[in-house]
C-alpha cells in the first residue's frame, strides 16, 4: 500500500479511537519514509497523550528538523515544551507555527493563554484580538480579551465583551459573574438585582455562574461562599492524583516555613504582612519566600528580601516546578498568602508538596479545597458555628487575624482640606474602599445621610473616570448634588496616605465586602470606623479589627443600624470627638496595632499545627 493510503488508513483509525492501531500503522510509514511530518506528528502526538512527553518531544524534535514548514509539528513542540515548563522554549516554537501559518487559531489561543501566564499581558491581548479579526465570536477569545481589558483598567470595553460572550454563548464558564463584577468596579449597577439573584441561583445548582472572589461581592451567605468556593476550585485547581510529599516527617533543626504570593511588593498584603516578616523567630524557623508576581522595585519589596532567609522569584517557573522544588527543599508548613486573588497559583498546592498547607490573610474566604489543611482566622470572623462552611480547619489567633504594619510612621503634615478638594466646614465621610465593594443599597444609605446632615460630603478613591461618572448619576438619581461627592487621587506614600485622614470625620465601611486593609489604615490614622457585620468572612473583617482596638459599639447588624449610628455621630460633635479621643487611647494598649504580639500568635500556631504533623493528627488544642 502506497505511503499517502497508509496515512489516511492510520488517521482514520486515530480520529475512531484506535490508538494502538493507528500508531502500528504510523510505523510502518516511518519505516518507509522515516522523516514523513505527518507521522512523526501523530506519533509525538500520541506520545504525549499516553503521558510520555519525553518521547513525544524526542519524535517531535525529529521531524521538525525533517520539515521545518510543517506548523503542526512547530504547534505540538510547543505544546510539549509548555507542558515541561519550558515557557520560552514553547512560545518560540508556537511564534514560529505562525510564522508559517498567521491565521492559526489554536496556535494564536494558545500562545495568548502562555503569553497571559507569563505576564505578557499586552501581547497576549494582541493574539486574542487576532482570533476575533479572524471569528468575531470566537468564544474563548472573547472570553480571554474580556479579562485582560480588566487587567489594563478598560473596563467599559470589557464589559462590552462579556455582554457579547453571554449573548453568544450564556452557561460560559463565570460568564455573568465577569459582567458583575466588572461592573461593580465602575459602579454600573445595571439590572444589579438580577444578575445577583442569577448568579445565586446558579452557584446553588452548582453552576459556574461567578469565580468565588467576585461572589463576594454579591452575597453574604457563608454556605454560598463554600458552594462557590469548591465550584471554582473543582475547575480550577482540583486536587492532583500526583502528590509529592508522600508522608515523609522532616526532622529540621528549625521548622522550614514558606510564604507563597504574588503580592511580595507595593500591594495591601505586603504592607499588612511585613512587619510580621520582620519578627519571625530566626531561631526558631527558617523563612522562605515564594515570589509569584512582579518586581515591583519598591522599598516595600527590598524590605521583605531583606527579612527573609530565602527569597525565590517563580515567575518563570511552571506550577508543577514550584511544587518538585518546595519539595526538594523539604517545606514543613506552606502559607498561601494569595488563595484565589489575582496572580495567585493555588495549583502548586494541589501536587501537596508539603505537609501542612495554609490558607492566610490574602483571599478571605475558604479554598473548597481538601488538600489546604488549615485557614487561619478569628473567632470573630469565623465563629465557631461557621466552621461548617469552611474546608479546611480553623485556626484561630487570639484577637484580630488581620496583621498590621506599628512601624508605619504617618506623616507628620496634615494636608489641607483645600488640598484634599475637600470644602472648608462640614462634616466629611470617607470611604476609601474600591469601588467593587460598593453595593447599591449600602449607596442609598450614604446618600441618605447627606440629605439628613447639612454641608456633609463623600470622600471616595478614585479609580478611573467610568467610576466617578457612574457614581455621581447615581447620586443625581437620589436627590443629591453630586459635587458633594469628593474623590481623592493616589498619592505616592502609604505614610502620607494615611494622614489624609485626618481630614475625615468617619469611615463609612462597605457590604457585603468589608473595607479590610483600608479599615485599618483609618484606624490606625485615628478615623473611626463603621461597619454592618454580616454572615460571611468577608463582611466580618472590620469588626474583627474593631473588636481587636476595643470599639465594638461602632459594629451595627443591620443597614437601618448602620444608618442610624453614622447620623448620630455625624450630629454630635462631643461624641464623635469621645469617640476619637478614644481610639487614640486604645492604639497603644489594644491588640490591632501590636505586629510582634501578632507574629508571635502566628508562630505558636504554626508550631502547633508542625507538633500535630509530627504526631501524625489534627490537634484539638488548635481550634
Amino acid at each position: 500500500m502506497p505511503v499517502a493510503d497508509k496515512l489516511i488508513q492510520a488517521i482514520e483509525l486515530q480520529n475512531k479511537g484506535e490508538i494502538a492501531a493507528a500508531g502500528k500503522v504510523f510505523i510502518e510509514i516511518l519505516d518507509e519514509d522515516p522523516n514523513n511530518a505527518a507521522a512523526l506528528y501523530s506519533l509525538g502526538l500520541i506520545a504525549l497523550n499516553s503521558g510520555d512527553a519525553s518521547l513525544a518531544l524526542q519524535l517531535c524534535e525529529r521531524g521538525v528538523n525533517a520539515a521545518p514548514q510543517f506548523a503542526p509539528l512547530r504547534y505540538l513542540h510547543g505544546s510539549i515544551l509548555q507542558g515541561m515548563g519550558n515557557r520560552e522554549g514553547a512560545l518560540k516554537s508556537f511564534d514560529l507555527a505562525l510564522e508559517i501559518q498567521p491565521d492559526d487559531v489554536s496556535v494564536l489561543l494558545n500562545s495568548g493563554v502562555l503569553l497571559r501566564n507569563m505576564y505578557r499581558h499586552l501581547e497576549a491581548l494582541e493574539r486574542f484580538q487576532r482570533i476575533l479579526r479572524i471569528n468575531p465570536d470566537h468564544v474563548a477569545a472573547l472570553g480571554n480579551s474580556g479579562i485582560l481589558l480588566t487587567e489594563f483598567k478598560q473596563s467599559e470595553q470589557a464589559i462590552a465583551i462579556f455582554q457579547r460572550l453571554i449573548q453568544i454563548d450564556p452557561s460560559y464558564n463565570y460568564g455573568l459573574g465577569l459582567l458583575f463584577y466588572e461592573r461593580m468596579h465602575i459602579c454600573d449597577w445595571a439590572d444589579f438585582n438580577l444578575l445577583t439573584q442569577q448568579i445565586v441561583d446558579g452557584i446553588r445548582k452548582g453552576e459556574r455562574t461567578c469565580k468565588s472572589l467576585a461572589f463576594m461581592s454579591a452575597s453574604d451567605n457563608a454556605a454560598d461562599h463554600l458552594l462557590a468556593a469548591k465550584i471554582f476550585a473543582d475547575q480550577y485547581c482540583p486536587k492532583n492524583a500526583k502528590s509529592l510529599w508522600q508522608g515523609e516527617r522532616y526532622r529540621h533543626k528549625k521548622i522550614k516555613l514558606v510564604y507563597l504570593s504574588p503580592d511580595l511588593r507595593e500591594h495591601p498584603v505586603g504592607h499588612l504582612m511585613a512587619g510580621v516578616f520582620e519578627h519571625h523567630d530566626k531561631s526558631r524557623f527558617e523563612t522562605i519566600a515564594i515570589s509569584l508576581g512582579i518586581d515591583d522595585q519598591s522599598r516595600l519589596r527590598a524590605r521583605m528580601i531583606k527579612a527573609f532567609d530565602q527569597f525565590i522569584d517563580v515567575r518563570e517557573m511552571g506550577s508543577e516546578q514550584v511544587a518538585q522544588m518546595l519539595r526538594d527543599m523539604e517545606a514543613d508548613i506552606i502559607v498561601d498568602l494569595g488563595g484565589y486573588t489575582s496572580d495567585t497559583r493555588s495549583d502548586i498546592l494541589a501536587f501537596r508538596p508539603a505537609p501542612i498547607q495554609v490558607n492566610y490573610l490574602g483571599y478571605p474566604g475558604t479554598m473548597g479545597t481538601d488538600y489546604i489543611d488549615y485557614i487561619i482566622a478569628d473567632r470573630f470572623i469565623i465563629p465557631p458555628e461557621q466552621q461548617q462552611y469552611y474546608t479546611e480547619k480553623v485556626v484561630y489567633l487570639p484577637d484580630t487575624y488581620l496583621p498590621t504594619d506599628s512601624s508605619v510612621q504617618i506623616a507628620d503634615r496634615t494636608p489641607t482640606r483645600s488640598e484634599c478638594g475637600l470644602p472648608d466646614s462640614g462634616i466629611v465621610f470617607c470611604s476609601f474602599s474600591h469601588d467593587y465593594k460598593i453595593s447599591p443599597a449600602v449607596f442609598d444609605v450614604w446618600m441618605r445621610l447627606l440629605t439628613k446632615v447639612p454641608g456633609s460630603v463623600l470622600w471616595l478613591m478614585s479609580r478611573g473616570d467610568a467610576s466617578q461618572r457612574n457614581l455621581r448619576k447615581e447620586a443625581v438619581a437620589r436627590g443629591v448634588d453630586p459635587d458633594r461627592l469628593v474623590f481623592a487621587s493616589r498619592v505616592p506614600l502609604v505614610e502620607d496616605h494615611l494622614a489624609r485622614y485626618r481630614q475625615a470625620d468617619i469611615f463609612l465601611d462597605t457590604h457585603p465586602y468589608n473595607a479590610h486593609t483600608t479599615a485599618a489604615d483609618a484606624l490606625m490614622a485615628g478615623l473611626p470606623v463603621v461597619t454592618y457585620m454580616g454572615n460571611s468572612f468577608p463582611s466580618r473583617v472590620a469588626g474583627s479589627l474593631l473588636n481587636a482596638i476595643g470599639l465594638p459599639e461602632l459594629i451595627t447588624h443591620s443597614l437601618a443600624e448602620y444608618e442610624a449610628k453614622i447620623l448620630a455621630l455625624a450630629l454630635d460633635a462631643r461624641q464623635l470627638h469621645a469617640l476619637k479621643q478614644k481610639l487614640k487611647e486604645h492604639k497603644a494598649s489594644f491588640a490591632l496595632f501590636d505586629t510582634e504580639g501578632l507574629c508571635k500568635n502566628l508562630e505558636n500556631n504554626y508550631i502547633a499545627m508542625w507538633r500535630a504533623q509530627q504526631l501524625g493528627e489534627f490537634k484539638d488544642e488548635l481550634s
